[in-house]
């Protein structure tokens, strides 16, 4: 698919012109409401902006996971250095420059959070960072110790965003192969029962970490037509995927089972092992139907509400198989379809929305944070409010149902943030009664607007608005 080109609007879609509304947009689908960037004047400008240059990723860089791959062999290197001279000065000092390795990547992690924030202040392409968002919980993944835990932004950069436009089987294939997700589902020491290592080194064995999640969240979904059999079938096929801090993704012939894996029916591999086989199997389950109905389902629920209209769902779905996963398809059936834009029932921000959208809103930069004032001002407010940012509570990522953040600890966290912490990021905050047009556009509850004219100060006329059930919701 040519993913720069313009952007075919059919029968469909010019039905439901009428229906777009440009403040929903921005905050439904995009980052929020801003005083200064202007929201986009209709679904096709919001795909074509999708389908175009990475603006945001240029001007708030993050780094490819494989430009990290020098400081996992230094931290290869000295822990090796470390195990070979235990107890010695030699260790001493080794034990020492991991310490300053680990605080150097704590640093950079530090910076590539706040370009996640600043591309979502600054953005006019918002669709783009949700969705980014929404693609990395799908594809959960997070180091589980030394500088892997602080990678995840790298893994994001160079597995999902560039191939969230495209077609889902590519998208699957990189996050699934990646080595943050390697890492992640211990598919690295996964080996094949019958492989070459498995008889030179008795006790090496089959691991169904990745395959399982594979099929249960990131292809067919909980309860799909596939069973126990299909798992192993599927793991064994993926033995021999592994990483190194040499190169990356890699692949060992010598840890994978030899011979064909038959999954949902279907035969591969054969010959000599590769990630070939690999990549077809993940072409299959990205345009399986129930596939296309998880999924369609789950963009639903995400972006609309928790209980999407069955319509819609019904509308991704369709999209996903009559372009086998052509994702531009599938966002245009969200974005078109009347049920998307309906004012009732609309999801709950997640905290990293709330938390954005009102730095948005009041048009704050984030490069003035560092590590300390990023932690004391966002990090740790949102962790009050549930939310651990990439450090999930497992490969399912984080919950989507409203029920999981309207809780009584979680508003109390979010009230005290919405009172207090825009006052340190902004000395000059906004007059309260012009704010709540900046923050919520036209459609003003009269108790909102009643409470920004009498509040007794802007901090908490401001705190007011960003905490009021018309901000929370989208």
């Amino acid at each position: 698919m040519n993913t720069t080109g313009p952007v075919q609007l059919h029968r469909p879609f010019l039905m439901i012109m009428g229906m777009f509304d440009p403040h929903r947009a921005e905050t439904r689908f995009g980052c929020g409401l801003s005083p200064r960037i202007a929201p986009p004047d209709g679904v096709a400008q919001m795909l074509r902006r999708l389908a175009g240059p990475d603006h945001m990723a240029r001007r708030f860089p993050v780094p490819e996971f494989d430009d990290l791959l020098p400081q996992l062999r230094e931290e290869r290197q000295i822990r090796r250095t470390m195990r070979r001279n235990k107890g010695s000065e030699i260790a001493d000092e080794a034990r020492d420059a991991y310490k300053r390795l680990k605080k150097s990547t704590r640093s950079q992690r530090a910076s590539w959070t706040i370009a996640h924030l600043q591309r979502r202040i600054h953005s006019n392409d918002g669709f783009r960072e949700r969705l980014e968002a929404f693609w990395a919980d799908h594809f959960t993944a997070t180091g589980k110790g030394g500088l892997m835990a602080l990678l995840v932004s790298p893994y994001v950069q160079s597995a999902l965003r560039p191939h969230m436009t495209g077609r889902f089987e590519d998208l699957l294939f990189h996050a699934v192969t990646h080595p943050m997700m390697v890492h992640y589902l211990d598919q690295n020491v996964s080996t094949g029962p019958n492989s070459r290592r498995a008889q030179q080194k008795p006790g090496q064995g089959l691991n169904e970490n990745l395959a399982r999640e594979i099929l249960e969240l990131h292809t067919l979904g909980v309860g799909a037509p596939y069973d126990q059999g299909d798992v192993r079938q599927l793991a064994e096929l993926l033995t021999g995927l592994t990483f190194n801090a040499r190169k990356g993704r890699a692949f060992k012939a010598n840890q994978a089972e030899p011979g064909s894996e038959t999954v949902l029916g279907v035969t591969y591999g054969g010959a000599k092992p590769g990630l070939r086989d690999i990549q077809m199997v993940l072409r299959d389950l990205a345009r399986h139907p129930a596939t296309a109905r998880h999924l369609a389902r789950k963009l639903a629920v995400h972006f609309v509400a928790d209980r999407p209209d069955p319509d819609l769902v019904t509308a991704i779905e369709t999209a996903w198989m009559s372009s086998d996963g052509d994702l531009i398809e599938v966002y245009k059936a969200l974005l078109s379809h009347p049920s998307a834009w309906k004012q009732e029932g609309g999801n709950f921000k997640q905290p990293f929305d709330f938390v954005t959208s009102s730095m948005r809103a009041l048009d704050v930069s984030a490069s003035n944070l560092t590590g300390k004032t990023l932690n004391r001002l966002i990090m740790d407010p949102m962790r009050a409010m549930g939310h651990r940012w990439q450090r999930p509570d497992g490969p399912d990522g984080l919950a989507e149902e409203d029920a999981r953040w309207v809780t009584p600890q979680g508003l109390a966290a979010r009230l005290q943030w919405a009172l207090v912490v825009p006052g340190l990021l902004r000395r000059d905050l906004p007059d309260p009664r012009k704010f709540v047009t900046t923050a919520l556009g036209p459609n003003i509850p009269e108790a909102v607007r009643f409470a920004a004219h009498a509040a007794e100060s802007r901090s908490d006329g401001v705190g007011l608005i960003l905490a009021s059930p018309a901000f929370q919701r989208v």
